[in-house]
């Protein structure tokens, strides 16, 4: 590649980013106050820590891209971020996501490793669940989200998406309460 590309290339990479230089402070905002929500809604989904990291880098920055200039959609960065893991989980086959565990030990290790059974627990249960139902439950777990709002991101009813998520509940309560998580 010549070396005019290349550089022409750079400015196409930063492009986005000069675009909205004037909206840093408002998307930055906009980031830090969802984003830890979407990543939990991500390792709900996936189980992976490093598959929801970058799953949600990539939701925030194709939201950018977009929609940037738009006033912001916390239904659409949720629908650009399901769809990206989907489009993921498309592409490759999708492993259970505690077979490489790969927590991090904390200093009160009895503890973390009790919260992290009990996690491991749910997750195992979860998985139980068909992927709809997992897909609803992780939404409205997220508490970011409204009924209608998930049922615009999954283009359902509302009134659907309440007794799915309903049923979903009552599902996993009763896989772990027989043990089967």
């Amino acid at each position: 590649m010549g070396e005019a590309t290349e550089k022409v290339a750079k400015i196409v990479t930063f492009l986005p980013v000069m675009r909205y230089r004037g909206d840093v402070d408002r998307y930055g905002a906009y980031y830090r106050q969802h984003k830890d929500k979407l990543f939990a809604y991500l390792m709900r989904m996936s189980g992976d820590y490093y598959l929801s990291s970058d799953i949600m880098q990539e939701s925030f920055t194709r939201y950018l891209e977009n929609y940037g200039q738009e006033q912001p959609s916390l239904p659409l960065l949720y629908t650009i971020c399901r769809n990206a893991l989907f489009d993921h989980w498309r592409r490759e086959e999708h492993e259970s996501p505690l077979e490489g565990d790969q927590a991090h030990y904390s200093a009160d290790q009895e503890a973390f490793l009790m919260v992290r059974e009990e996690y491991r627990r749910i997750l195992l249960a979860a998985e139980k669940l068909e992927k709809d139902e997992r897909d609803l439950l992780a939404l409205a777990i997220s508490g970011d989200l409204s009924y209608r709002e998930i049922a615009s991101i999954c283009r359902i009813s509302e009134a659907n998406v309440k007794v799915k998520v309903h049923r979903a509940r009552l599902k996993l309560k009763e896989i772990l309460n027989r043990g089967d998580g």
